[in-house]
């Protein structure tokens, strides 16, 4: 067994393969996620752990992780794993992990980030510390779609319930739209962040998004033709996401965005997808323990999915390993004061 970067198309489509496998795989490590982020000009490595026959019938890696990467400042890089690596054993695991330290080493990474969704083994060669960053969700909500529409309405929250048909009798409509929708939908994003205190990116990032991630789609809630929340989400193999949301808090009466939730589940259902990931939520042992929702860039979004209903997953937390302390520090420093 060795390991490799995979750059050919067979082995990318074996690489794919690989993926919606595996009990962990997803779509930050799937090869749509890769090509959508070398659309917005981003580099990614595909690594893996196989005995060099990928492309060959039945033959599997026993381990990967796809690598995103960021230059920044002076010629130094930021390397991630974004739910990844995956893996079927540890020792794969740890040797494929050890490379990529090797190899970010190597690209003068300041930082190495792991977001997976089960705990990654212990290394041998350096440690993980615990990360600060809120880039991945610590716990999300997710909804079986394989019931039918009557049982997903029924294992909901009442109030759930009742808020989506509050907006079908004032007369919401939901229709899919288009990258021409985007301008309405960004206008409602950024009231939405200017209401609720988070960050946005420019328009560009949204659209490039709706145009070269595969699976991708927006849904525009409108009242008397007048667009008042929208929702963009993601098919990947059979689990569809809802990856963000904006809504006119004028209208918050009207529930809309209630209705989209449901018309996004239906319409995931409809394309054959068995889960719904409602990406991202306050996990329950932190709301219990500190009481403080701010402390979570998910808290304030947490109530409104709790009423859809469905399981909660957990996720370990994020791992760095910090390759070059001195400079990371330097750069925190710029970044606070500059701002």
């Amino acid at each position: 067994m060795h390991i490799r970067l995979l750059t050919s198309d067979d082995d990318l489509t074996r690489y794919e393969a690989w993926v919606r496998a595996h009990p962990h795989g997803s779509l930050w490590q799937s090869v749509s996620w890769k090509k959508f982020h070398e659309a917005c000009g981003r580099e990614t490595r595909v690594y893996v752990m196989d005995n060099g026959k990928l492309i060959m019938e039945n033959e599997k890696p026993s381990a990967s992780a796809l690598v995103m990467i960021d230059r920044t400042t002076g010629g130094f890089s930021t390397w991630e794993v974004p739910r990844g690596p995956l893996w079927t054993n540890d020792e794969a695991a740890r040797q494929l992990i050890e490379r990529i330290v090797d190899d970010a080493r190597k690209d003068r990474a300041i930082a190495l980030y792991f977001s997976p969704s089960t705990s990654p083994p212990q290394l041998s060669i350096i440690n993980y510390q615990l990360s600060i960053r809120h880039v991945h969700c610590s716990a999300t909500r997710i909804i079986d779609l394989k019931k039918s529409e009557d049982e997903i309405l029924a294992q909901m929250h009442p109030k759930g319930r009742y808020n989506i048909n509050v907006a079908k009798r004032h007369g919401i409509t939901v229709t899919e739209g288009s990258a021409e929708d985007m301008d309405a939908f960004y206008e409602l994003l950024r009231s939405t962040s200017g209401r609720d205190g988070f960050t946005i990116s420019q328009k560009s990032h949204y659209t490039r998004f709706l145009s070269n991630l595969e699976g991708s789609f927006i849904l525009i809630a409108k009242h008397a033709y007048k667009p008042i929340a929208g929702l963009i989400g993601v098919k990947w193999g059979t689990t569809g996401i809802y990856y963000y949301g904006a809504s006119s808090h004028g209208d918050r009466q009207l529930m809309a965005p209630y209705l989209l939730q449901w018309e996004s589940m239906r319409k995931c259902k409809e394309m054959g997808c068995g889960r719904y990931d409602l990406l991202g939520i306050e996990p329950e042992k932190r709301q219990a323990e500190s009481g403080k929702r701010k402390e979570d860039p998910w808290a304030g979004i947490t109530e409104f999915k709790r009423k859809f209903g469905g399981t909660v997953i957990t996720y370990p937390p994020e791992r760095m390993i910090v390759l070059r302390p001195v400079v990371k520090k330097v750069l925190e420093w710029k970044r606070r004061i500059m701002g």
